[in-house]
């Protein structure tokens, strides 16, 4: 099972974006929610924990739906990356755990 991501796209910077992920099908259960990003040249960081965007990202989830949101206010420039969506995925009762990732969804920021 995928995990789907959308809600990306080019924004100005001061903008806001919000990012959606939920399974490509029905899952029985999920856990651990998040958000990677990516920019050109650097290594994959974990988003919402990060001090570049503490007070302006908000991670969220829809429990009911499955879904994790990611909203990102007041971006700049340096938040221009591919964001991943992961979690961990049960697809049956008494089934094995796994990871599953998105295949990322660009944010640019520029004017």
């Amino acid at each position: 099972v995928q995990l789907v991501e959308s809600g990306g796209g080019l924004v100005q910077p001061g903008g806001s974006l919000r990012l959606s992920c939920a399974p490509s099908e029905r899952v029985f259960s999920i856990n651990d929610m998040g958000w990677y990003r990516q920019a050109p040249g650097k290594q994959r960081e974990l988003v919402g924990y990060a001090d570049s965007v503490k007070g302006r990202f908000t991670i969220s989830r829809d429990n009911a739906k499955n879904t994790v949101y990611l909203q990102m206010n007041s971006l700049k420039p340096e938040d221009t990356a591919v964001y991943y969506c992961t979690a961990d995925i049960q697809t049956r009762p008494s089934g094995n755990w796994y990871r599953s990732w998105g295949q990322g969804t660009q944010v640019t920021v520029s004017s």
